[in-house]
């Protein structure tokens, strides 16, 4: 350990948990380390410093990070998020003028804050953590159901009694099966039991919500009955509503992309240069352009899938991680930069995931105006009173939407996958069925829930460009830097590559902009 955070340790007669120790190592600067140590043992008064205690002052800790240099500061922010903390990140928008970039308007006055999730593991998952997670997140989603004021003589599920009454439950679906009447059977649980509920088709809309549940979805159900069998009346999931849609004074805008696959034999260089070049231009939209979102799968990766090595023009992850950062660099300076990992990046794959990692993407940590942030995160842009929420999901559990629910399915989603992001707002979880996608269970509260209803959801995954509004919320499904590769052919992405969406914050005006180079394309497409 660094002989100056020694000597505090010391002074102070204290005892620091390891993870501790490692958070205070990662910092680099001993002086910093050993002052906020310091700050630290005052904020707390205890002797013991542990994680738990860590979380516990964090308002403490965000005072401390707000005084230092700005260099210093976004390098332990970045820190704080690596190793897990549900933290928040409060900055304000640099107007400095750069001669090499366009000049940046002095007024800007848009901040942000991010919130990430838990991120850290620290010991060996067992059966119990999984219920435990379930447990949490019926319990995230049951607040949310109970704010419909149209459930009435709400009861648990123990409670239902002999005589047959009109009632409402709440319930995670743990089953579903058809009869050979054709009607449906829903068996829901609550935290104290069972009970089936059974969906005839006579009752269309009804039927039609029923068909579309998914093992794990959490609803409301009005119906009639006994403890024996409910028969369904309504049936009601959390659902997400935004009612005013916001605008902010100044007219700022934010662009959104995803899936740049860096290092691909296939990845489009060209294309992604001419946004590049767009971007750094005089032209009017991509000069009020201050805030960038990058969705996941920022680098091809390397044995993601069996055959990758034979479709890759960079071998190693540290490579295709430079060719990432020789572009973030060219952007203009003023335009801050959100970016999250995917299944491709040098990350678990289990979600949440954490931020990437200095491992294999050191060359990404030169560069002030990126915000590395987990998957998913929130980023709240905020002017004045006004906040705009913008939540980020790379989208792993997009393909299983699609191929489970029947409406979707139908209509060959991939073509238009913002379709199945609705589903991720009207169920109010980004992945709501277990196995969708592979994710570390959390037994205080399930990171995957959307507690929040965002302005803004945008998603990447599909490789395709797509737009679509539900109850106010605005999705965003971004497309790709990839030609298409006989592995995205086999899980069904039709893939669209090189556009770009951007919104105008102050009217709202959203226009998608087309950066292929048709020639590179070309050589894909014979």
């Amino acid at each position: 350990m660094n002989p100056e955070i020694l000597k505090v340790i010391r002074e102070k007669g204290v005892l620091l948990e390891k993870e501790v120790i490692d958070i205070l190592e990662s910092f680099g600067d001993s002086s910093v380390a050993s002052n906020f140590l310091e700050k630290l043992v005052q904020l707390s008064g205890k002797k013991i410093i542990t994680k738990s205690l860590l979380k516990d002052n964090m308002l403490g800790v965000q005072k401390f990070v707000e005084g230092l240099s700005i260099d210093k500061k976004g390098e332990i922010e970045r820190i704080f998020v690596k190793f897990g903390f549900t933290i928040e990140i409060y900055k304000e928008k640099a107007s400095a003028e750069s001669n090499q970039k366009r000049e940046v308007s002095e007024k800007s006055r848009i901040t942000y804050k991010i919130f990430c999730p838990d991120t850290k593991t620290d010991k060996k998952l067992e059966v119990q953590d999984f219920s435990k997670h379930f447990r949490a997140r019926y319990q995230q989603l049951q607040k949310i159901l109970l704010q419909r004021p149209n459930l009435t003589s709400l009861i648990a599920i123990n409670k239902i009694s002999s005589e047959r009454k009109t009632l409402s439950i709440i319930g995670i679906l743990s089953e579903k099966r058809i009869t050979k009447n054709g009607n449906l059977i829903l068996t829901l649980e609550d935290l104290t039991g069972k009970i089936n509920v059974l969906v005839k088709p006579d009752r269309k809309e009804v039927f039609e919500s029923a068909d579309e549940m998914q093992l794990d979805d959490v609803v409301a159900v009005k119906a009639s009955g006994n403890k024996d069998i409910l028969f369904a009346h309504e049936i009601y999931f959390p659902d997400a509503f935004i009612h005013e849609k916001k605008k902010f004074e100044e007219e700022a805008c934010i662009a959104f992309i995803s899936d740049i696959h860096a290092g691909s034999e296939r990845h489009l260089e060209r294309s992604m240069n001419n946004f590049l070049e767009w971007m750094n231009s005089k032209d009017e939209t991509a000069k009020k352009i201050k805030f960038l979102f990058i969705i996941g799968d920022n680098v091809d990766g390397v044995g993601i899938f069996p055959g990758q090595e034979y479709l890759l023009k960079m071998k190693s992850m540290e490579e295709q991680y430079k060719l990432l950062a020789s572009y973030l660099k060219k952007l203009p300076e003023d335009v801050t930069i959100f970016m999250c990992p995917g299944q491709h990046d040098a990350v678990r794959v289990a979600e949440p995931q954490p931020i990437i990692g200095k491992k294999y993407a050191l060359a990404l940590y030169d560069i002030e105006n990126l915000i590395l942030v987990t998957n998913p995160s929130l980023v709240k842009l905020i002017e004045k009173e006004k906040e705009f929420n913008v939540l980020m999901y790379h989208g792993a559990s997009i393909h299983n939407l699609i191929s489970e629910i029947p409406e979707l399915r139908n209509m060959k989603a991939h073509k238009c996958p913002a379709k199945a992001v609705r589903h991720m707002l009207k169920r109010r979880h980004l992945a709501p069925t277990h196995s969708s996608v592979i994710y570390i269970p959390n037994a205080e509260k399930d990171p995957m829930v959307i507690s929040e209803v965002p302005d803004v959801l945008c998603t990447g995954e599909v490789h395709r460009n797509d737009i679509d509004t539900y109850n106010g919320v605005l999705i965003v499904t971004s497309s790709c830097w990839q030609a298409q590769t006989p592995y995205e052919e086999k899980v069904g992405n039709m893939t669209e590559p090189g556009k770009v969406t951007v919104l105008n914050l102050k009217t709202r005006e959203l226009r998608i902009f087309d950066f292929v180079d048709d020639e590179e394309m070309g050589k894909w497409t014979k």
